[in-house]
C-alpha cells in the first residue's frame, strides 16, 4: 500500500500574481534540459543540506529524486519543490538564496514535466472506496425514506462514532464495518420498521389537564410548598447553569410520558413577573427590554430526573411572552414515553448562589434572615423577592393530532392499499411483493431486480412457515432491506465509459447537498438516463439547494470543514466564561456561522467573504459580546460590521472558541488550525524526540517569548516559523472570541507577525488582508476540501489537473460559492467512481 503525503497545491499562474513573482515568469517556455543539467545541481545548492541524506526535514529527502516521475510518490515530491519555490517558503529566509533565474529555470522545467505527466495520465486517480453510510447520513435517510420525524428519535444512537479521516466523517476507507455495527444494523432497523408500522389501529385523541400540584425539584419543592402550595410551577433558571433550581417545569403527574408518537398540542397559562424590577440590571444579567422567552424540551424519566438535563433535549417550540398573565398554545412532536418541559431561555443564571448574593446587595429590600444557610436565604429570595421568573399552571395536553389515516409512514410502507391492509391485519402475496418492490427501489436507490425481491419473499415464506402472522412477516424483509449491503453502502456503479451510473450519480448527488437519500423527482430523472446532461445536472443541483434539506450541506460541511463538530467539546471554564453558559453562546456562535455560509451559498456571494466580510449575523447576545450594534428582535439578523475585526471566519467566535481549549488560547493550535483547514498546508507532525512546549520555559515571561525559545530547536523553526505568526495574529481574541488588548496577567496582546517570504501585520486586519491577497490559495484548500467531501475519498496528486480547471473556471465566474458547488458536482471526480 502506498502512502501519499500531503502537497501544497498551488498554480503557477497565482503566485505571479500574488507574490510579485511577474517578471521572473514571464513569457518563460518550458526547457528541454534534462534532469541533471537543472534539477540536481538546484537541489544539491539548496535543498539537499536539509533534505538529503543526514537529515530529512520534514519526512523530505530529495537527493534521490528520480529523474522522471514514475509514480503518486514522485509527483507529490515534484509538486511540492515547485509549490515551495512559489511560495517563497524555501529555501528559508536564513539560508542562501537562489537567484531569480536558477528559480525561472527550475519552475519552468517543473511546470512543464509535471503538466506532461498529468497530460499521460488523465483519469488514473485513486477512485472512491465503496463506503457505507455514515451515522448522519444513515439517520437522514432513515428520516425520508420512512417518514419519521427524529427531532428526539435517533436510529443512530447506539452506533460507534464513525471514524474521522483528515476532520471528515464520510470517507470510504476509514467507515469501517464492524460485527458490533451489524448488531446494532438489526437493532435500528427493528426499532425503525416498528415505528412506522404500529400501531395498528388509529390512537384516540386524549387530554390530559393540570391544575395544581406542580412540584418541581426538592430544593425549590421546600419553599414553594408553602409560597404557593405547588398551584404553579416557577422558572428561574436558564438550562445552562451549572447547579440547576427552576430550569426545568417538567409536569411530574405525566412523567410517564405521552402512549403514542405524534403532534401534541400544550394549552397553559403563563404569567411573565419582574421583567421589570428594583435590582440591578447587569447585576442579574438580564436585559429588561427583552421579553421573556418560553421554551418547551422533551424529558424522559427513564433516562433521569426531570428537572435535570439529558442527552436529548432538543427545543421544540419557542415563544415570547406578554407581561402579566395570559394563554399559549404550542403544538409539538413527542415520541412515545416523552413529557413535555418547560424552560426560560432567557432567564437567571445559576440562581443558587444568587439567593445568597441579592440578599446581601440589597439587604434593605428583605427582612431579617434568621439562621439557615441558603435554605433560609432560598426561602427569604422567593418569598420576599421580586427576580424575573416565570409561572405555569393550567396545562392541558391533547393528542396525538395526526395529520391523517394511514400515517405518512404506514403508507410508505405498505403503499395504496395500506388502508385495507391495516383493518384487515392481512396481506395478498401480491400485496407484499409490490410493497416489498416499491420500499426496496427507494430503499437501495436504484430499480430492483425480480432476484432482489425473490430473496426478500423467500424470508417471508421462512417466517410464515414459522408460525408469525402476514403483517409481522412482511415487516421482517423491511428490516431486512434496511440490512442490506445494497441499504447499507453507496452505488458506485458504472457504464461503459467508466462514469457513474444516472443512479449511482443521483445517489452521490443526494448525498452532498442532503446527507440523504435521493428523492422522487430526481430517482424519475435517473430513470430517464438524462442526468448526466450539465444543463439538467445545473438544474437538479439549483433545485436541491432550494431544499430545506440543503441545510446538511451547511451543517455537515462545516462540521469537517471547519472542525465545528468539537465546538463544546472542551467547554468553557464556567468562572471567567460564564456569559457563555448564561446566553447559550455555543449555539450562537454556530448560528452566525451557518447563517453566514447559508448566505454566501443562497446568493451566490464570492467565497472570499469566508477571508473577510463588511457584515455578518448576529443575535443581542452575540452582538453584546462582540461590542458592535444590536439587531431589534429577540433573533439572528444581518447587521453590517464597522471595523475589520469581526469580517469573516477569523472574527467569528465559533472559529475561536474551537481553536481553543476553554481555559486558554495558544497560537500554536490556532497557527495549526489555519494552514489546516484555511490554507490547505498543513505543517508536519512534530519530531518524536522534540519536547512539547514548556509553559514554564525559565526566563521567558510572554508566550511569545516561550515561542522564541522553542524555535530555537532547529527542527521546531521550520515549522514553527510558518504556524506561529498565524496563531499570534488571533491572539487578541480569548478563548470564547472576547476581544482583548491584554492577557489576564495585564500583559499586553501582541499581534504582530511577518510571514514567510516578507509579509508583515500588525494584527488580524492585516493578516486577513494578506490572506485576501493570496486568496487563491484560500480557494484551492476550500475546493479541495469540498471536492473531499463530496465523493467520499481525499485528493490525490492526480487530481490536481481537475482541481486546477474548477479554480479557474471559479475565477472566471466570480468565485462565488453556489457556483463552487456545481463545478464540483460537473467535475470529472465528482462524476467518477
Amino acid at each position: 500500500m502506498q502512502v501519499f503525503r500531503h502537497t501544497r497545491s498551488l498554480t503557477v499562474a497565482m503566485f505571479c500574481v500574488v507574490l510579485g513573482f511577474d517578471a521572473i515568469f514571464a513569457d518563460e517556455p518550458v526547457g528541454t534540459d534534462s534532469f541533471d543539467q537543472t534539477i540536481r545541481p538546484f537541489l544539491n545548492q539548496y535543498c539537499t543540506k536539509c533534505h538529503g541524506a543526514k537529515q530529512q526535514k520534514g519526512e523530505r529527502r530529495f537527493d534521490r529524486l528520480p529523474t522522471k516521475i514514475s509514480d503518486d510518490n514522485s509527483l507529490v515530491d515534484y509538486q511540492d519543490i515547485l509549490d515551495q519555490l512559489n511560495l517563497g517558503e524555501m529555501p528559508p529566509d536564513d539560508a542562501k538564496q537562489p537567484s531569480n533565474q536558477e528559480k525561472r529555470r527550475v519552475i519552468a522545467w517543473l511546470t512543464g514535466h509535471l503538466n506532461s505527466y498529468h497530460a499521460r495520465n488523465r483519469g488514473s486517480g485513486q477512485g472512491t472506496v465503496l463506503r457505507r453510510l455514515n451515522s448522519r447520513e444513515y439517520r437522514n435517510t432513515i428520516r425520508d425514506l420512512l417518514k419519521l420525524d427524529t427531532t428526539i428519535y435517533d436510529p443512530t444512537e447506539a452506533f460507534p462514532r464513525d471514524q474521522l479521516d483528515e476532520h471528515l466523517d464520510n470517507v470510504g476507507s476509514s467507515l469501517v464495518t464492524s460485527g458490533h455495527l451489524l448488531d446494532r444494523y438489526l437493532e435500528a432497523a427493528d426499532t425503525a420498521i416498528n415505528k412506522a408500522i404500529y400501531p395498528l389501529e388509529q390512537p384516540q385523541v386524549n387530554t390530559w389537564t393540570f391544575k395544581d400540584g406542580f412540584r418541581q425539584q426538592p430544593e425549590i419543592d421546600q419553599v414553594h410548598k408553602s409560597s404557593n402550595r405547588f398551584e404553579h410551577m416557577t422558572l428561574y433558571d436558564v438550562i445552562g447553569a451549572d447547579k440547576h433550581e427552576g430550569a426545568y417545569g417538567p409536569i411530574l403527574d405525566f412523567k410517564q410520558g405521552v402512549p403514542h408518537d405524534g403532534i401534541y398540542e400544550i394549552t397553559f397559562q403563563a404569567e411573565a413577573l419582574h421583567r421589570i424590577h428594583p435590582y440591578d440590571p447587569d447585576f442579574l444579567g438580564m436585559d429588561p427590554d427583552e421579553p421573556f422567552r418560553l421554551g418547551i424540551r422533551p424529558g424522559n424519566h427513564l433516562v433521569g430526573p426531570l428537572h435535570k438535563p439529558q442527552p436529548i433535549e432538543p427545543l421544540l417550540a419557542e415563544v415570547e411572552l406578554a407581561d402579566g398573565q395570559q394563554a399559549y398554545t404550542l403544538r409539538v412532536h413527542l415520541d412515545r414515553g416523552y413529557t413535555p418541559r418547560f424552560t426560560f431561555q432567557n432567564g437567571l443564571m445559576d440562581v443558587r448562589n444568587l439567593w445568597s448574593k441579592v440578599i446581601r446587595k440589597y439587604p434593605d429590600l428583605f427582612p431579617k434572615l434568621k439562621k439557615g444557610g441558603i435554605v433560609e436565604n432560598r426561602r427569604v429570595a422567593i418569598t420576599h423577592g421580586k427576580l424575573p421568573q416565570i409561572r405555569i399552571d393550567d396545562i392541558t395536553v391533547t393528542g396525538p393530532l395526526l395529520k391523517a389515516w394511514p400515517t405518512a409512514s404506514q403508507r410508505v410502507v405498505f403503499g395504496d392499499g395500506a388502508e385495507q391492509i391495516l383493518k384487515s391485519g392481512t396481506m395478498t402475496r401480491e400485496q407484499m411483493r409490490a410493497g416489498l418492490r416499491t420500499f426496496a427501489t427507494r430503499a437501495y436507490r436504484r430499480p430492483t431486480t425480480p432476484a432482489d425481491i425473490d430473496r426478500l419473499m423467500r424470508l417471508i415464506d421462512v417466517r410464515r412457515q414459522a408460525g408469525v402472522g402476514d403483517l409481522e412477516a412482511y415487516a421482517d424483509a423491511l428490516k431486512a432491506v434496511l440490512c442490506s449491503p445494497s441499504f447499507l453502502y453507496l452505488d458506485e456503479q458504472t457504464d461503459d465509459a467508466g462514469r457513474l451510473t444516472p443512479h449511482a450519480l443521483a445517489t452521490r448527488l443526494a448525498y452532498f447537498l442532503w446527507s440523504s437519500m435521493p428523492d422522487e423527482r430526481l430517482i424519475a430523472v435517473a430513470d430517464r438516463g438524462t442526468l448526466g446532461d450539465t444543463a439538467v445536472l445545473n438544474a437538479e443541483v439549483d433545485r436541491m439547494l432550494s431544499d430545506r434539506r440543503s441545510e446538511a450541506l451547511v451543517n455537515d460541511f462545516l462540521d469537517s470543514w471547519l472542525t465545528l463538530r468539537d465546538l463544546g467539546s472542551t467547554p468553557p471554564d464556567r468562572k471567567d466564561f460564564g456569559a457563555y453558559y448564561h446566553y447559550d453562546l455555543g449555539t450562537a456562535m454556530r448560528e452566525e456561522t451557518r447563517l453566514f455560509t447559508r448566505y454566501l451559498l443562497d446568493e451566490d456571494k464570492s467565497v472570499t467573504h469566508f477571508l473577510d466580510a463588511d457584515f455578518t449575523f448576529v443575535n443581542k447576545p452575540l452582538a453584546r459580546m462582540y461590542g458592535i450594534r444590536e439587531p431589534k428582535g429577540s433573533g439572528f439578523e444581518r447587521v453590517s460590521l464597522e471595523d475589520g475585526r469581526r469580517g469573516g471566519l477569523l472574527g467569528q467566535a465559533s472559529i475561536l472558541t474551537v481553536t481553543a481549549n476553554g481555559i486558554e488560547t495558544s497560537p500554536v493550535v490556532r497557527g495549526v488550525w489555519l494552514l489546516e483547514n484555511i490554507l490547505g498546508t498543513p505543517p508536519t507532525p512534530p519530531p518524536p524526540d522534540v519536547e512539547p512546549l514548556d509553559p514554564d520555559v525559565r526566563g521567558a515571561t510572554t508566550i511569545r517569548e516561550q515561542l522564541m525559545k522553542h524555535r530555537n530547536n532547529v527542527a521546531c523553526n521550520d515549522c514553527h516559523r510558518r504556524i506561529d505568526p498565524l496563531g499570534f495574529a488571533l491572539e487578541n481574541y480569548d478563548p470564547i472570541g472576547r476581544w482583548r488588548v491584554n492577557y489576564d496577567k495585564q500583559q499586553p496582546v501582541d499581534a504582530s507577525g511577518e510571514l514567510p517570504g516578507g509579509k508583515a501585520f500588525q494584527n488580524v486586519i492585516g493578516l486577513k488582508s494578506i490572506l485576501v491577497d493570496q486568496r487563491e490559495l484560500f480557494t484551492r484548500a476550500l475546493t479541495n476540501r469540498m471536492l473531499a467531501y463530496a465523493t467520499g475519498r481525499h485528493i490525490e496528486p492526480s487530481d490536481r489537473p481537475q482541481v486546477d480547471a474548477i479554480i479557474q473556471q471559479l475565477e472566471a465566474d466570480g468565485n462565488g460559492l453556489k457556483r463552487l458547488v456545481e463545478l464540483v458536482v460537473l467535475s470529472r471526480p465528482f462524476r467518477s467512481p
